[in-house]
């Protein structure tokens, strides 16, 4: 439907322009619309139009392509999309660059694993150029694949011009960016207790080991250590990690506890532990006797027995295996006395440090290889991995007698977020930028930060600012960029490069690469004659480094692009999930702090996690979510976006992913929109050529309609004047980067226009209530699509797209014909708030209060909306608002169908009271015995007491506080008031509906019975309201006597509703017109058969339609609760031609939704006596009248399937 023009001249000529599909597969029309921005370039056309315009920046986090993307990546570029597209739609530039993560363990686990290697002595033998050559060849492994999702999940980023963290001018980048820190003093290299991947060999940040923590089940021990001072005397250890007790060097009690020595009956041994840890120690107090009790602090510096002989000489020229004091013991778990190895974990390194039993000098006792297998000092374990030696450590414990208890423990555990293996603990020596001593500047430059959620700044991440540590940046690993420090052999020489360039000037090499095979061997020549050259320290940057370094390594700063850096720095955007408050967020903050002293961003949206449907981690080995590329088959891509941007996981919630969730987003949203439009177009057709006879065509006129608008009826002013008070919340909304609130603000404008306008407006839109009428609706109907396609258009880009293309035919000529061929070149539209009219937004809301409640009450009586009613009471206290109901009880009338509205504001008059029942789960299980008491005095209470209580805003019973959501409120009416008024209330709004059936009503129902299934006959044809019809009834024998007074009766209601001639079945006049369409209806247990013909005025010649009747037979089902079962003409209405063979496979398509599934159509070939798949050739004349099935294979496909015929 696109025109090549503005005016979209070309299509008008043609007269089925306005006959828009009943249906629409929203996933096809999606590749549609993506095949039309390939081909048109329309994401580089709306960059080439803003080039000039303000600059808003934007920063995309780069995700590694060694992984499919999954439905957290889908979420967080839909949230930057959404962003981006609006802020080129309030008339900004905003460039979008795709970036990728190149290096690090990501990738070099999928080699190791690919490789089979298991340690760094595995790459030294393949050489770090084979290995880092493998790793490139990985990299974008999945690259194709990220851009096919994201690019059908309608998201415009610039993939050419992307950055990769591998490129040689981005590593360039970050050498001047570690400059910059090692010039300010903020480098330094240390030993120090970190987490450390043994899968990975490698140590990781503080914050990667928070990334992936697990419930896990470890062995926990009770060991005795004996005093050496104290006769049979013992001090009680515990520890979940016992693969550490053969490098214990010391024993930790808090000095202010209490502590007890006991007497152990079993052994006779004596024991010292905490005294609040008997109980958990000991099953039973009759196993022990407290022989004495002190302070944590009288047993410092108790020296006893090592566990192990292995570090025995060493630990005694330190002064080690005594007892320390410190307050980080606590009293709630283990025995209150802790183990201290200095070298497996951070608080043991700070207390021996602290206590001289170590030094910063010392060598490490840290007998581990860099897989966490026990080396040769420790001789009985030697070459076990930790974890698998603590059961022989145990044993060994047990065989040496010092094993005073075994057990499992539960708790929460780090493992690495790239092997998904546990974490250990050990001392290793790194690469350390310093953060501790930035806290407060951290801080403060957050607090320069806008997030959404607010909480979150302040909360999670705040939190995490104030115990920021020293974070450790190197990695003794390969594929990634080299850190840029060349040392001396004595290490007493160092040199930082910031620079390729002044690598050539310092060695005299001029590179192009600057990964760890091309700069490894390249020399430095010491600046004291005589000594021997500088060579580069062996580590790498963490990939943390590099994607923190981003903002200006994706620019080649400050070798290129420094003022536009400069005046585009900071972002006003970046968005990820809420788990990069310790990953991305933090590293961009402290670099740029630390650069810069200013946050690094403006404006930052953290979401929340995607779960499974269970609530589970989504699971490719579980299979517990569906693919992505299945859900945007079946739904597309603005019913998947929608659905997520609508949910609570933008407020950095979880979300529980279920694919029904984006079925009814179809259903809710995205068809009622649809299906607005196409209204619209019909009656455009119908206003041309009834109303303008075909002479001329309609055109919007902005100036006609805000003219005439002063003048307009109340449904017209209300409309435009939600949609303006939507324009203006969206505004400001989107200012503060609340998608939350702005998803359910359009939709609910959705549902008004749909449900509400278009509803009470049918008549005006269709003409009935003249010309004048007509075009004043179609205008205000046309401008509110228009600005909601806008609206939506970051939202839901392809929907409105679709719908924008098929709506600038009827815009005014323009000469700037590229600005407007795309909704997304368009800026959005500006709040008049001149037509905000607020009264009359709150007198339609009370009218809607009134027919929701009424709709209500006449599903509890199941009495059909078909069935005329006689009255309906409103009461409401306000004068004002029963006048505001008053001006608007015509609808109220109509879309009851009941006759009388009356008004008051005494319920008493009409016998109406309050009655109040306990809710008996809420309230039954809290009050327990005196519910009883409670329920009665509930019941007994009037009316007049109800209203007291609903005053205060809870129940006072009995002394008992009883909350308004624990009590169930129902009116009831007065018998002398007759048994059919129901009642229903909403706030302060009351609804009495007067159910008496009466035998002229239920005439006038049937009648809208016959009405409703003409119309629906009509759609079945796929005919349109402009098309010229004749209907034919006949009745059979039983509905002779009950239903012909009622076309009689009802005539003139009848055509005036189907917009044709109705007439009684005649067999000679059927002949004389062109047949359509003929169907048996049941109306109330009584048989009529409607025949439609085309009128002998039709322009257009009706051939007579021709049918199949079509089943689904195997394993196929129909989706969205369709039927089985389906009827489609063979012969189109239009022009006779038959259906070709892909038209009945877009028709299967559409009637069942099989959409991408495999399918065959079979028939019964009656000729040759065989089932047989269809062929384009059967499609013929001998087809009228057959059934056919579609099945997946022949198989399923058996000969009685067909007896239908």
């Amino acid at each position: 439907m696109r025109g090549d023009t503005v005016g979209g001249e070309n299509l008008l000529q043609n007269d089925d322009i306005y006959r828009v599909p009943e249906t629409i597969h929203f996933p096809t029309e999606e590749k549609n619309t993506l095949e039309i921005w390939k081909n048109e370039k329309t994401f580089q056309r709306c960059m080439q139009l803003s080039k000039d315009r303000p600059r808003y920046t934007f920063y995309d986090g780069p995700p590694f392509a060694t992984g499919l993307p999954h439905y957290g990546h889908i979420l967080a570029g839909t949230i930057k999309d959404i962003v981006t597209r609006y802020a080129y739609q309030q008339g900004y530039h905003v460039e979008r660059r795709f970036g990728w993560d190149c290096h690090g363990l990501p990738v070099e686990f999928e080699i190791d694993k690919l490789l089979n290697i298991r340690g760094p002595e595995d790459v030294q033998k393949m050489g770090i150029a084979a290995y880092n050559a493998e790793c490139r060849k990985i990299v974008m492994r999945y690259a194709n694949e990220w851009e096919e999702v994201v690019t059908r999940m309608g998201r415009w980023i610039d993939f050419r011009n992307d950055y990769k963290t591998l490129y040689p001018w981005y590593m360039e980048s970050i050498w001047w960016v570690f400059k910059q820190l090692y010039d300010k003093g903020l480098v330094y290299e240390g030993v120090k207790v970190m987490p450390y991947s043994t899968a990975c060999t490698t140590a990781l940040s503080n914050f990667e080991s928070g990334l992936n923590y697990k419930e896990v089940v470890d062995p926990c021990v009770v060991v005795a250590l004996e005093a050496n001072n104290i006769e049979n005397t013992y001090f009680l250890i515990w520890t979940t990690t016992p693969w550490t007790l053969p490098s214990n060097y010391a024993c930790c009690v808090n000095p202010s506890l209490e502590y007890v020595k006991v007497l152990d009956k079993k052994s006779n041994r004596f024991y010292i532990l905490g005294e609040s840890r008997l109980s958990s120690t000991y099953k039973n107090e009759d196993e022990y006797e407290i022989v004495e009790k002190f302070l944590g602090n009288t047993l410092a510096n108790e020296s006893y027995k090592p566990l192990f002989p292995y570090f025995m000489e060493k630990g005694a020229a330190a002064n080690a295996f005594r007892i320390l004091v410190d307050d980080y013991v606590t009293a709630d778990t283990g025995t209150g006395i802790v183990h201290n190895a200095p070298y497996f974990g951070e608080d043991d390194y700070r207390i021996c440090l602290n206590a001289g039993i170590i030094q910063k000098s010392s060598t490490p006792i840290c007998p581990l290889d860099e897989v966490g297998r026990f080396t040769a000092e420790v001789t009985d374990f030697v070459g076990l991995y930790v974890k698998d030696a603590d059961k022989l450590i145990i044993a060994k414990l047990k065989e040496r007698g010092v094993l005073f208890s075994t057990g499992q423990v539960k708790h929460s555990y780090p493992f690495c977020w790239r092997s998904d293996t546990p974490l250990i603990y050990r001392a290793v020596p790194s690469w350390y930028v310093r953060v501790e001593h930035m806290s407060q500047n951290l801080r403060e430059c957050s607090a320069q930060t806008y997030w959404v959620p607010e909480g979150v700044r302040d909360g999670r991440f705040g939190n995490w600012l104030k115990e920021a540590r020293d974070w450790a940046v190197s990695r003794n690993r390969y594929w990634g960029t080299p850190i840029p420090i060349w040392r001396s052999p004595s290490g007493d020489e160092m040199v930082c490069v910031g620079s390729i360039e002044q690598l050539a000037k310092l060695s005299g090499k001029n590179i192009e690469d600057l990964h760890r095979e091309t700069v490894d061997d390249i020399e430095i020549p010491s600046a004291i004659p005589g000594r021997p050259p500088l060579r580069r320290i062996s580590a790498v940057f963490d990939c943390w480094f590099e994607s923190g370094s981003m903002p200006f390594a994706q620019q080649h700063f400050p070798f290129e692009n420094r003022s536009s850096f400069m005046n585009n720095f900071p972002a006003d955007f970046i968005a990820e999930g809420i788990d990069q408050t310790r990953g991305w967020f933090y590293t961009l903050l402290v670099i740029s702090t630390a650069l810069f002293n200013k946050a690094p961003f403006k404006n930052l949206i953290a979401n929340g996690l995607v779960l499974a449907a269970d609530g589970q981690k989504m699971s490719k080995r579980k299979k517990n979510y569906p693919d992505p590329m299945d859900i945007l088959h079946k739904y597309g891509a603005d019913a998947l976006r929608l659905y997520l941007i609508n949910s609570p996981v933008v407020r950095a919630e979880n979300l529980r992913f279920k694919e029904e969730g984006v079925r009814d987003i179809i259903k809710d949203v995205l068809l009622p929109w649809y299906n607005s439009y196409r209204f619209l177009l019909q009656n455009i057709a119908r206003y041309e050529k009834e109303d303008l006879r075909g002479l001329s065509r309609y055109r919007y006129d902005k100036e006609r309609h805000l003219r005439e608008l002063e003048n307009a009826t109340l449904l017209d002013i209300w409309i435009v004047s939600v949609k303006e008070s939507l324009i203006d919340y969206f505004e400001k909304e989107m200012k503060l980067y609340h998608l939350y609130t702005v998803v359910p603000r359009l939709t609910k404008f959705i549902d008004q226009l749909t449900n509400w306008y278009i509803r009470l407006n049918r008549r005006r839109l269709r003409g009935e209530l003249g010309d004048v009428d007509c075009l004043q609706s179609l205008d205000t109907l046309y401008s509110v699509l228009y600005a909601l396609v806008h609206l939506l258009a970051p939202f839901t880009p392809f929907l409105s797209e679709y719908i924008y293309q098929r709506l600038l035919p009827f815009q005014p000529k323009t000469s700037n014909s590229a600005a407007t061929s795309s909704v997304h070149h368009q800026l959005m539209p500006q709040v008049d708030t001149k037509f905000i009219r607020l009264d009359i937004e709150k007198s339609m809301s009370l009218m809607q209060t009134v027919i929701e409640l009424g709709r209500v009450m006449r599903d509890r009586r199941t009495v059909p909306l078909k069935t005329p009613l006689t009255e309906i009471i409103v009461i409401h206290r306000d004068p004002a608002s029963l006048a505001a109901i008053e001006r608007l009880s015509d609808f109220i009338l109509s879309e009851l169908n009941v006759r009388k509205l009356t008004l008051s504001s005494e319920k008493s008059k009409y016998g109406v009271t309050l009655r109040a029942d306990p809710d008996h789960k809420t309230l039954g299980q809290r009050l327990k015995g005196n519910f009883k008491a409670i329920m009665s005095a509930l019941k007994s209470l009037s009316d007049e007491d109800i209203q007291t209580h609903l005053s205060k805003g809870y129940f006072d019973i009995q002394n008992q506080r009883i909350e308004l959501s624990e009590v169930r409120l129902s009116y009831c009416v007065a018998q002398n008031q007759g048994n059919n008024l129901e009642a229903h209330s909403e706030n302060d709004i009351l609804v009495l509906l007067d159910m008496t059936p009466k035998a002229e009503l239920l005439e006038e129902g049937l009648a809208r019975e016959i009405i409703n299934r003409i119309q629906k006959l009509k759609k079945k044809a796929k005919l349109v309201p402009t098309d010229e019809v004749v209907v034919f009834y006949r009745l059979s024998d039983n509905a002779q006597e009950e239903l012909q007074g009622v076309f009689l009766k009802h005539e003139n209601m009848i055509k005036a509703a189907i917009k044709s001639e109705i007439l009684v079945y005649s067999q000679e006049a059927i002949s004389k017109l062109h047949f359509i369409i003929t169907e048996l209806a049941n109306i109330k247990g009584l048989d009529v058969e409607f025949t439609i013909c085309a009128a002998k005025a039709t322009r257009r010649n009706t051939p007579q339609a021709h049918g199949v009747n079509i089943t689904l037979a195997g394993e196929l089902s129909p989706r969205f609760g369709q039927s089985r079962k389906a009827n489609v003409l063979l012969k189109s209405v239009v022009d006779g031609k038959f259906i070709t063979l892909t038209q009945l496979q877009h028709e299967v398509d559409v009637n069942f939704g099989l959409y991408d599934c495999k399918y065959n159509i079979f028939w019964f070939d009656g000729m040759q006596q065989q089932v047989r798949a269809l062929s384009a050739s059967d499609l013929n004349e001998n087809l009228n009248g057959k059934v056919l099935v579609v099945a997946r294979k022949a198989c399923d496909v058996q000969r009685e399937l067909f007896q239908s015929e």
